[in-house]
């Protein structure tokens, strides 16, 4: 028999908020021990991403000056270009995970200052002090400008989850999809095909448009629904200045040019393996993210939060967990498997989400909350539903 839950409505959101509330306490403070953890994910990181592009590296300028060698036999010839694709691909899988990593792993809770309260910290470890600058060239170069990315997701996407202010509101930014006059089969077409590129696409431009709101706001003017793309309007151009080119000439342009004493074609088989990293990156992070808030389980609202409690409450019915473990398991999903805890939580060091996931389900359970927890790949499937039009999320109005 299905387990039936509480009415969200008659929760007891008091005795919810001192039951979470209380969580801080068990947990305790933060230590280095957590910094070390913090330490362990960013060398995994790292290692993916050098590996990857020594592998990447390596087979360019093989089979690149193979062609040069008279010695070499068609079968030889053959085999080696074989090895490209397979030594290459492997190669860009582990660039993508260390793309993903360095976002999800690294950059995700310092920029929510998780690291912060740690004694001792480097101060390029902070909320303040990383990417900050010149810093972003080292610790965090993607489409995404940092201070961007961390107002659209720290502020309005955590503080209004599941309401119309939430910039990561997928049936409401699907909206044109569900209305577009195709068959289905192309609309999930279309959610595959933007899954290799979402991050540029949507992300980038996305990032910047909220934080130009936030000055529109500010000066009473109103926001702009609307991307700002073309360099002639002064949105665009900063998208292209400080959002586009400075990531997208680094890994394209220059990575790539550094391989021309091997020949043009070892240069052409970096760019090729470092295009395909990237969109691994892209379906990998798509993948992790996008479910954590997105499904017909899944409840959106009508009105901000109004207390403390309530804000606990909606974090648990409107997020989704996936499978949990071990340190490599976790660092796979970037850690986005514990989402209900980070939503409880922002600012917590992820150590902290594998110590508070038993607390927060028995939490849950003592209320007769759902606490939703599947594998990540049943869950995409169901946001991808929710994307096309398919499906449609939960609503709920008077809390």
């Amino acid at each position: 028999m299905a387990q039936t839950y509480a009415d969200y409505r008659d929760v007891d959101q008091a005795q919810l908020q001192k039951d979470i509330d209380a969580i801080k306490v068990t947990i305790g403070e933060r230590t280095r021990e957590d910094f070390e953890h913090l330490l362990k994910l960013e060398r995994w990181g790292r290692f993916s991403t050098f590996f990857g592009f020594f592998l990447i590296a390596l087979v360019s300028i093989v089979s690149a000056t193979s062609s040069n060698i008279d010695a070499l036999s068609d079968v030889s010839s053959t085999t080696i270009t074989v090895a490209y694709w397979i030594v290459g691909l492997i190669g860009a899988t582990f660039m993508g995970i260390g793309n993903v990593a360095r976002w999800a792993n690294v950059t995700h809770p310092i920029l929510h200052g998780a690291y912060d309260k740690v004694p001792d910290i480097p101060f390029r470890y902070t909320k303040k002090g990383y990417a900050a600058g010149n810093r972003r060239w080292i610790d965090w170069l993607d489409w995404i400008k940092p201070d961007a990315w961390a107002f659209e997701h720290n502020i309005m996407h955590h503080y209004h989850l599941g309401e119309e202010d939430d910039p990561d509101n997928v049936e409401k930014n699907m909206v044109w999809l569900h209305e577009w006059k195709v068959p289905m089969f192309f609309k999930y077409l279309f959610v595959y095909a933007f899954a290799a590129v979402w991050k540029l696409a949507y992300y980038a431009p996305n990032t910047l448009r909220i934080l130009a709101n936030k000055e529109r706001i500010k000066n009473k003017q109103k926001p702009s629904p609307d991307y700002e793309l073309s360099p002639f309007t002064k949105n665009g151009l900063e998208l292209w200045k400080n959002y586009i080119l400075p990531y997208g000439l680094f890994k394209f342009v220059f990575l790539p040019l550094l391989f021309l004493p091997f020949g043009f074609g070892a240069t052409t088989g970096v760019f090729i393996m470092l295009l395909l990293s990237e969109i691994i990156a892209n379906m990998w992070s798509f993948l992790v993210i996008v479910p954590n808030h997105s499904a017909e389980d899944i409840y959106q609202f009508s009105t901000p939060h109004k207390n403390q409690g309530e804000y606990y409450l909606r974090q648990i019915m409107g997020s989704v967990n996936y499978n949990t473990g071990t340190d490599l398991i976790d660092f796979a999903h970037g850690f986005l498997n514990y989402q209900i805890e980070h939503h409880l939580f922002p600012d917590m060091p992820h150590s902290f989400y594998q110590k508070m996931q038993p607390i927060v389900k028995d939490i849950c359970k003592k209320h007769n909350l759902e606490y939703r927890q599947e594998s990540v790949f049943k869950r995409i499937l169901m946001s991808i539903d929710l994307m096309v039009g398919k499906t449609k999320v939960l609503r709920i109005d008077g809390i």
